[in-house]
């Protein structure tokens, strides 16, 4: 199952004021593991950045002057996301202002069962617990030391890691269902399976246990 991990940065807080996107940033999940799919783009919002915005992700007005409008990338975004799932820190944020811009140009919103917001997951999971990006990497040990400013694709790559952190999928799934190799399951197989299981000691379990807890999630990512 692919699904695409979604963050915009803009020039201030609320749509019902006037602000506009400036970033996107989207990375695709395939079965919770990253592919090499990627959307990524800053945009001209056609108005000022806001004080409070400048200093969350550090995008200029002269940074922001010579970069696309949406309008010229709406098409390519839209192909991109297209039906799949998207996961969202706090989606009411990021959905709000790309339906805003989708609205200017007469497009279909992005409906909010197409997403999954990783703060609804969060707060469920972790009641009264601080779930921002970095409270949960900090919770997971993920490493956000790179994370000087928010920044769309930054942002994407952590909550990447969050999301299967949340969703407990540490490992990547394996599939066997298209496996035609009928020796794992002919009666009549000629293979001479050995039927001797070794069984680990109650320590040698003991002690994989205590290396799964410290050190796997800390070396999966």
């Amino acid at each position: 199952m692919k699904e695409i991990v979604l963050d915009t940065e803009t020039t201030g807080l609320s749509v019902e004021n006037g602000h506009r996107i400036v970033e996107i940033g989207c990375i695709e999940l395939e079965d919770q593991i990253l592919t090499s799919n990627r959307f990524h783009c800053y945009l001209n919002p056609q108005r000022k950045v806001s004080e409070e915005a400048f200093k969350v992700h550090g995008y200029s007005d002269e940074f922001l002057s010579d970069k696309k409008k949406f309008s010229e990338i709406a098409d390519d975004f839209i192909k991109f996301i297209g039906d799949k799932k998207l996961i969202i820190h706090n989606a009411q944020f990021d959905l709000s202002h790309l339906n805003n811009e989708l609205k200017l140009l007469g497009k279909k919103p992005i409906l909010k069962d197409q997403v999954i917001d990783t703060l609804d997951i969060a707060r469920e999971k972790f009641p009264g617990s601080q779930i921002s990006l970095d409270a949960l990497c900090k919770r997971f040990r993920i490493d956000n030391s790179k994370r000087k400013l928010h920044t769309a694709l930054i942002d994407c790559e952590l909550l990447s890691k969050v999301y299967i952190n949340l969703i407990d999928q540490k490992e990547p799934k394996l599939d066997f269902s298209e496996i035609k190799d009928d020796s794992f399951t002919n009666k009549n197989s000629s293979i001479d399976f050995c039927k001797n299981v070794i069984k680990p000691s109650l320590n040698e379990l003991k002690e994989h246990q205590n290396f799964l807890k410290k050190s796997l999630k800390k070396n999966y990512f």
